[in-house]
C-alpha cells in the first residue's frame, strides 16, 4: 500500500494525512473483496524496515492502526471477516499486541473473507525464522530431508494459500522485500495509483485483470 506520503505531499500536508487516507483506502478495498467473494486479502501495512522512519511517524501509523481496530472490529463481525497479523510481532508494543490478539480471538470464527494485516514483516525475516523453527523441531536427518512442500508450515502464514495476485501501486515496480517464499508463482499488477486513490473501481479494474492472465506454473496447457 504504498504512496501515501507522496499523496499528502502533493497536497501540501503531512505524511500523517496520507496515511490517514490511505486507511479509507483499505476500508474501500476489504468491502469490495466481501462484496466480490474474495476469500484472502492481504495488506503489507508495515515492514521490518519501517521501523527506520521518523519516530513521529512511526508513533503515529501505530495510533492510526489501534484506532482502525478499534474502529473497525464490530464492522468484521458483522460482516463475517476474520483478522489475522503476521510479522515479527516481539518489536510492537504491549498495547498494540494486545489491541491486536483481542481483534483475532473476537473474529477468530468468523468465515468469510480473511483479512491478513502484515506488521513489522519481512520476506527474509520469515524464512530466516522458518529456518531456525525448523532446525529446532527436526533431527538433523529430519532437517536434510525436508523438501520445499513441507517448508510451508513453518512460514508466518501456515494454513493460508500463496497468493494468487500482488497488487502494488504507485508506480513502485518491486515487491520490497514481501512475502519472498510465498509469491514464487503469483501474479504481479503495478499501477501508478497513488494507495489514498486506490479505492472499489480500482481494485475492481486489478481483478479485472487477474481474470485475463493465463496461470500455467511453468507447465503448458
Amino acid at each position: 500500500m504504498d504512496g501515501n506520503g507522496r499523496w499528502a505531499k502533493a497536497r501540501g500536508k503531512e505524511r500523517i494525512f496520507g496515511h490517514i487516507e490511505g486507511a479509507e483506502s483499505v476500508r474501500a478495498c476489504l468491502e469490495a473483496a466481501v462484496e466480490d467473494g474474495v476469500k484472502y486479502l492481504s495488506l503489507y501495512a508495515f515492514s521490518e524496515e519501517n521501523w527506520g522512519r521518523p519516530q513521529a511517524e512511526v508513533n503515529g501509523l501505530m495510533e492510526l492502526l489501534i484506532k482502525y481496530i478499534q474502529e473497525e472490529i464490530d464492522n468484521m463481525m458483522s460482516h463475517h471477516v476474520r483478522f489475522v497479523v503476521l510479522g515479527h510481532r516481539e518489536r510492537l508494543s504491549e498495547k498494540v499486541n494486545a489491541l491486536i490478539d483481542e481483534g483475532m480471538a473476537k473474529t477468530a470464527s468468523n468465515d468469510g473473507t480473511t483479512l491478513i494485516v502484515f506488521l513489522s514483516y519481512s520476506g527474509k525475516w520469515d524464512i530466516l525464522q522458518a529456518m531456525k523453527k525448523a532446525a529446532c523441531e527436526l533431527s538433523p536427518e529430519q532437517f536434510q530431508a525436508l523438501e520445499i512442500k513441507d517448508f510451508d508450515r513453518y512460514l508466518v502464514t501456515a494454513g493460508i494459500p500463496d497468493p494468487d495476485f500482488l497488487i502494488r501501486t504507485s508506480g513502485e515496480l518491486r515487491i520490497s522485500n514481501y512475502l519472498l517464499w510465498q509469491t514464487a508463482y503469483t501474479e504481479f499488477y503495478f499501477t501508478d495509483t497513488l494507495w489514498p486513490d486506490f479505492r472499489k473501481p480500482q481494485f475492481r479494474e486489478a481483478l479485472a485483470e487477474y481474470a485475463r492472465r493465463d496461470r500455467r506454473y511453468g507447465k503448458v496447457k
